[in-house]
């Protein structure tokens, strides 16, 4: 193996280790997003959990940061809940922060 063909494997299992730490983060986030949405619609315990976990597969089932947002808006609104779709991802931001803060921690 050349020295070309060890740097190439090792930048393509850099990729790999940071689409992974990407894709734990994002999921982290939506559930953080969850739970801080489900706190805003009176969900507690299990409920809330329960809610969280919606979140996390509303990006899969639907598509996306958009999917999740529609989500929550619309849990939101229903429930009469003062909150504009700009405070939602407002709050995906700061969420998106600390979810990485997080699953580099390992926590």
């Amino acid at each position: 193996m050349t020295t070309f063909d060890k740097r190439e494997d090792a930048f393509e299992r850099k990729f790999v280790i940071d689409e992974d730490l990407k894709f734990k983060a994002a999921a982290r986030r939506n559930k953080l997003l969850g739970l801080w949405a489900a706190e805003k619609l009176g969900l507690t315990g299990a409920e809330a959990a329960t809610y969280a976990k919606g979140v996390v597969a509303a990006e899969f089932e639907e598509g996306g940061d958009n999917a999740v947002v529609a989500m929550v808006m619309t849990d939101l609104v229903a429930k009469d809940v003062n909150v504009n779709e700009e405070d939602v991802r407002a709050r995906m931001d700061e969420l998106m922060a600390q979810a990485v803060a997080q699953v580099n921690a390992g926590t």
